[in-house]
């Protein structure tokens, strides 16, 4: 059986209606004794804290939660309440918290949120967040959690979450130095000046050279570092803050490091945070390492364990630097203070904020919607695509969504090579920063205690003085030489569990060598073979030069799972032995080092912030979507899998890897705002007011995900012919003639009206793309492939992702009255036969009844004390397929707030609820087991004392009821769309119908599951007024 819940305020849930084939049966409505139920007719049943978590976003007890209001925040409200103009953003223009008319409007929010709060009787509120998202976080109960996602002034609530972060060479890698961006900047020694780049992160370590104002080896001007400071004041618009905390004062910040906050109130409200400092200083070095990465300073020496390793350089080195720490060691990071991160950067004035920190794919999440309105504000932001590959389908939040640039991990040319060399003549190469060993005796881990060489594992006496092979998995890397290191052996040979995976450069408390697993499988095999007599030595680290870029094995891939036609990632960089600052205290890896060399699409993301706030630089009128666009059409093509040979395709490598240079001049930009990301989420989500759908839709935007104006074009469903537009904007000067050229998916038909377009600089153009499924397509699987603009310099590149499929129909269709007519389209996606089956129409039974108000709110306590709550029984037939349960508003007395769960006939298990803030309630159920089903209806907050209701359920089966006939193309054509009629006749007054249209590949199925495809509901009210 499967459960179809409907979609309910709260945190989002998507439930995809697709059900199986659908007939008639009667619902026999009984009163019986059966079992869940107490003697007293009360229901011995409760609704699992899972399941009420899933229907409201609520859990059990008192927790965290962050609530979105319906107001907008500061950056997007246009005006409208008496006395509070608007605030929103002109183009290019920053927040100034100080003004009055912010400041009136962030008063009137907290005002708002202050009576939310006394509505629901919560008493402990933890931030207020006004600017890039309108609401608070709080500690609530179970009821105050289920009052508050019932409150009409609530947009949604979510309940805290908990991410993770996702864990030099490379300005010479991307071309930025040797007559590259930086010299069309002014050169290093102002590439990336006075532009803010925000890193909410693990925090800073502000005594780095790569952040002192002190210290600026450029060889500009003026800026060597002579002078008292080599950097001058914050720019004007900077509003931010230097907050001080342990061993972190303001004098810590500089003209460098102009800011620094952190944000532990979340997470001090679930756990006692230990192994860190309660300030902006870093102690793991993830921060300190993305920020270097994104803005840290040019030519700054980096030495790791005595050896030289050569200067670094951050990709923006003249960009100003504030640090945000939201993450804590042993802890995670936890969304309500994130979400206040994000508030606080975007009204202190940051340009461009890096965000290496994932977690759950969604596309309404409270991160998800504060970076919406960031973007609003005009703030850049990248973020890692995460750390889940190769498989299909592992990209992160927020990096799914389509307003923010989502960055894959690959190699640069680039990495720190050891060996280890066998008695026996046999060497293997592998990453390596440390230095090397004597020649030493070798053992493996799993002779020694621990074949993974977990800590306290290894016996001291076996390994002692010895070098250890090591299999990675399952713990951190450096845990595994710290482990060794402390049962007292020399070194470490650590080897891959499979030869696709990294390589890392990590900071090891001994001598380490990482190699891969055909490497460690034969080292491991000669210890077996020599036994005692085994040895080997490793030999330091040396910068070598590979081929590159190849896709990390790690880095996360497509198609993304929460919105398959917006393709992700969007970008690839470098991601792979990245060296960078790194804090000398961290809690994980060896201490003492300044600098590290790691990997992750943490380490990819900065790269592409960098690279932002160049192009920011560079045109400070672009928008984040325009600079995305840049980084998308400009990326290179040249880049393999994780194998090194096949050519990466859109859902390892997005558009391509980036290409600063040709970024900076791209021809033409694909430019998405506020309005665009709101329709999208109008057709993806139910997160959007349906005034506000209402209002897009008459204005003529598409809810299409395949329609929003991105420099990629994804379809996850091609049923016979599509058609998408785009929209570009030329940054040309003068006028130039681009022509476009296809490189179509295999089965796939392509064509582009127009073909050629002419725009002078700074106008406007329209093309339309007509994707055509055929003969020689494979249904359900993705095919790749993209187009191009060209003119004589610029070649404006889009990749395109689609999926042909072999019916696209609507899942549901109504009508009303006794008697009538209705058509929709379909679109075939094969040549052959076809028919249209009819199941149905079956009335709704009805049952009428009174329910109380349960002064608890609370589900549970009204299942256990039997106030609150009125008990039905519903028996579902065997052989039916689909069964729903139904309240309506109309058939309620008054403005009532009744919620409805469903409960197993067997078992008295939940199987289903729908707690919408009206009785407006619906759950669906597919393929039920056949039984004596409990639905009860739950009297959350009634309209006086009590509430009159009539609950509706039906259940399909495959039986035709005669009254409802279907005219329908008998045969397909691929490509093509028909029409399809559904009449029906004879139906009983004041009655709500149900059916199904089924559609199957034969001219004559014998049977519902005979040659089915898909099918559409139908649903008639003949009680409609």
């Amino acid at each position: 059986m499967k459960i179809i819940q409907a979609l309910n305020k709260g945190r989002f849930i998507m439930a995809r209606k697709i059900f199986s084939l659908l007939g008639a049966v009667l619902i026999l409505v009984v009163s019986i004794t059966m079992p869940g139920f107490a003697q007293d007719n009360r229901p011995d049943v409760s609704v699992p804290d899972e399941a009420l978590a899933e229907t409201f976003g609520i859990k059990t007890g008192t927790n965290t939660y962050i609530v979105q209001l319906v107001d907008e925040p500061v950056v997007t409200y246009d005006g409208g309440i008496q006395d509070l103009p608007a605030t929103k953003l002109t183009k290019g223009k920053k927040i100034n918290p100080h003004s009055a008319s912010i400041r009136g409007y962030t008063n009137h929010l907290r005002d708002q949120q202050a009576a939310v709060l006394n509505a629901t009787g919560a008493v402990e509120q933890f931030y207020n967040y006004v600017y890039s998202f309108n609401g608070y976080s709080a500690a609530l109960t179970r009821q105050q959690a289920i009052a508050t996602a019932k409150h009409p002034n609530v947009q949604m609530i979510f309940p805290e979450e908990i991410l993770q972060i996702e864990t030099d060479n490379t300005p010479e890698f991307l071309g930025l130095t040797e007559r590259g961006l930086w010299d069309q900047l002014g050169g290093r020694g102002n590439a990336g000046e006075d532009i803010i780049i925000g890193v909410i992160d693990t925090g800073i370590w502000p005594e780095h050279p790569s952040f002192s104002d002190q210290l600026d080896l450029s060889d500009a001007s003026g800026r060597s570092g002579k002078r008292n400071s080599a950097y001058g004041p914050p720019p004007s618009d900077w509003f931010g803050e230097c907050v001080s905390g342990e061993q972190f004062s303001q004098e810590d910040c500089n003209n460098k490091l102009i800011g620094a906050r952190f944000y532990r109130v979340g997470a001090e409200a679930a756990t006692v945070i230990t192994e860190d400092y309660l300030s902006p200083r870093d102690r793991d070095g993830h921060g300190t390492h993305t920020a270097s990465t994104a803005g840290g300073n040019a030519n700054v020496p980096a030495e790791i364990f005595g050896i030289d390793r050569g200067m670094v350089s951050g990709i923006a080195p003249r960009a100003r630097i504030a640090a945000y720490k939201v993450c804590w060691n042993n802890v995670g990071c936890f969304v309500s203070d994130i979400i206040k991160a994000i508030d606080d950067a975007v009204a202190d004035g940051v340009d461009v904020i890096n965000y290496s920190i994932g977690g759950g794919a969604s596309l309404l999440g409270p991160d998800d919607i504060a970076y919406l309105f960031a973007a609003e504000a005009g703030v850049f932001v990248a973020t890692s695509a995460g750390n889940s590959g190769p498989g299909p389908d592992t990209v992160s939040g927020p990096a799914s969504v389509p307003w923010i640039t989502a960055v894959g991990a690959s190699t640069q040319d680039r990495t720190f090579e050891g060996s280890v060399k066998l008695e026996n003549g046999a060497e293997y190469f592998g990453a390596s920063l440390t230095g090397g060993t004597d020649v030493l005796p070798l053992v493996d881990a799993e002779d020694a205690g621990s074949e993974l060489c977990h800590p306290d594992a290894l016996d001291p006496a076996l390994v002692a003085d010895k070098i250890v092979l090591c299999l990675r998995g399952e713990i951190a890397r450096v845990d595994k030489s710290r482990a060794v290191f402390e049962a007292g052996a020399a070194g470490m040979v650590l080897y891959n569990t499979s030869d696709t995976e990294a390589q890392i450069t990590d900071n090891h408390f001994v001598p380490t060598v990482h190699i891969n697993n055909t490497d460690g499988l034969a080292a491991k095999a000669y210890i077996d073979s020599a036994g005692p007599t085994a040895t080997a030595q490793i030999t330091g680290g040396e910068k070598v030069t590979i081929p590159a870029p190849w896709m990390a094995a790690f880095s996360s891939r497509g198609p993304n799972g929460i919105a398959p036609d917006i393709i992700k990632p969007d970008v690839t960089a470098p991601g792979v032995n990245i060296l960078a600052g790194n804090t000398p205290n961290p809690y994980f890896g060896a201490p003492g080092e300044l600098f590290l060399a790691i990997s992750g699409t943490s380490m990819s993301s900065p790269h592409v912030a960098g690279v932002g706030a160049l192009l920011k630089q560079a045109h400070p009128d672009w928008t984040p979507a325009m600079i995305k666009s840049a980084l998308m059409t400009t990326g290179s093509q040249d880049v393999k899998k994780e194998d090194g040979a096949t050519p990466a395709d859109p859902f390892d490598m997005g558009s391509g890897h980036i290409a600063p240079n040709s970024a900076v001049d791209p021809g033409w930009l694909y430019q998405a705002g506020f309005r665009d990301y709101q329709a999208f989420l109008c057709g993806a989500t139910t997160g959007v007011s349906q005034n506000t759908c209402d209002v897009l839709e008459r204005f003529g935007f598409s809810f299409d995900a395949s329609d929003l104006n991105l420099a990629s074009i994804g379809i996850a469903e091609l049923a016979g012919v599509q058609t998408v537009p785009r929209t570009v904007t030329s940054v040309t000067p003068g006028a130039a003639t681009y022509n476009v050229s296809v490189d179509a998916p295999p089965g796939i038909s392509v064509a582009v009206n127009p073909s050629s377009l002419t725009l002078a600089e700074g106008e406007s153009g329209t093309y339309e793309v007509t994707f055509t499924t055929t003969s020689s397509a494979t249904l359900d699987e993705w095919a790749f492939g993209s187009l191009a603009w060209s003119d004589s310099v610029h070649n404006v590149r889009s990749p395109i992702a689609i999926k042909p499929v072999v019916l696209a129909a609507p899942d549901e269709v109504s009508g009303t009255g006794t008697d009538g007519t209705l058509s929709y389209e379909i679109t075939f996606g094969y040549s052959g036969d076809f028919a249209a089956n009819p199941h149905g129409l079956i009335p709704a039974e009805t049952q009428a009844d009174t329910v109380v108000d349960d002064p608890a709110n609370d589900i549970n306590t009204a299942l256990s004390t039997g106030v609150g709550i009125t008990v039905h029984v519903v028996d579902i037939p065997a052989g039916t397929k689909y069964a729903r349960f139904s309240l309506f508003d109309g058939d309620t007395d008054g403005q009532d707030d009744l919620d409805l769960y469903v409960f197993d006939p067997d078992t008295a298990d939940f199987v289903g609820s729908s707690g919408t803030p009206t009785s407006a309630e619906e759950v669906n159920l597919e393929n039920p087991d056949p039984g004596m089903y409990q639905v009860v209806v739950h009297g959350w907050q009634t309209d006086g004392p009590d509430a009159n209701y009539t609950l509706f359920s039906w259940a399909l089966g495959a039986a035709d009821a005669g009254n409802m006939t279907v005219t329908a193309p008998s045969s397909a054509i691929l490509g093509a769309s028909d029409t399809v009629t559904v009449d029906w006749s004879s139906l009983e007054t004041a009655t709500k119908y149900l059916g199904s249209v089924t559609y199957h590949d034969i001219t004559s199925p014998s049977g519902y599951n005979d040659g089915l495809i898909d099918f559409t509901l139908v649903r008639i009210d003949t009680d409609w007024h």
